[in-house]
């Protein structure tokens, strides 16, 4: 039996016109998938299987819901962000695979898709572009290492939220800035 095979549904073989599936997704599932964006989490994935008049096509509404675990953009230490969303993908049975516009085409022989890809994608989907831990809890060291960096005047204590120790406020105000940065300082004050 395969990693994915409980995801695997048999279109042909379906009786009823409405079939529905749960799905409790762990880390497990996100180690099998392979993919780099999202290693870790818990997501809870309820799919309804429609069979559309036509026969042949299908109608699958993903509704997901959960917690992943990936880095802060800000200090690279793994966070959890919720993530929730409600997608469709439209299926019917042809010739070979295919993406069709908005059409996916399984092959009449095979009669059945595997979701896991589609729920994968879905999830990492439902992440947001950028994703930092709440003001005050990302890495303090690293935290101050990014601020020493990104200080743009003296009397700047706290970058978008972070919070430096005291000893690294010391040690970088005794540094003198590069004079070479006062141009691009200057941009910096005219926006």
């Amino acid at each position: 039996m395969g990693k994915f095979d409980r995801y695997k549904i048999d279109l042909k073989g379906m009786e009823l016109p409405v079939v529905s599936r749960e799905y409790d997704l762990d880390n497990q599932f996100f180690a099998d998938i392979d993919a780099p964006e999202i290693t870790k989490g818990r997501v809870q994935v309820s799919l309804e299987v429609k069979k559309l008049s036509a026969g042949n096509a299908f109608e699958l509404n993903f509704s997901l819901n959960g917690t992943v675990i990936i880095p802060c953009d800000r200090c690279l230490d793994d966070m959890e962000q919720e993530v929730s969303s409600s997608d469709k993908v439209m299926v019917k049975l042809g010739a070979d695979y295919a993406e069709d516009g908005d059409w996916v085409v399984v092959p009449e022989e095979e009669g059945e898709v595997n979701v896991a890809w589609f729920m994968y994608e879905f999830i990492a989907l439902a992440v947001p572009m950028k994703h930092v831990h709440a003001p005050g809890k990302c890495n303090k060291a690293m935290a101050g290492k990014l601020s020493k960096h990104l200080r743009v005047s003296a009397g700047d204590d706290d970058i978008a939220g972070m919070e430096m120790d005291e000893d690294e406020d010391l040690e970088s105000t005794s540094q003198m800035p590069d004079p070479r940065w006062n141009e691009l300082k200057k941009i910096l004050d005219n926006n």
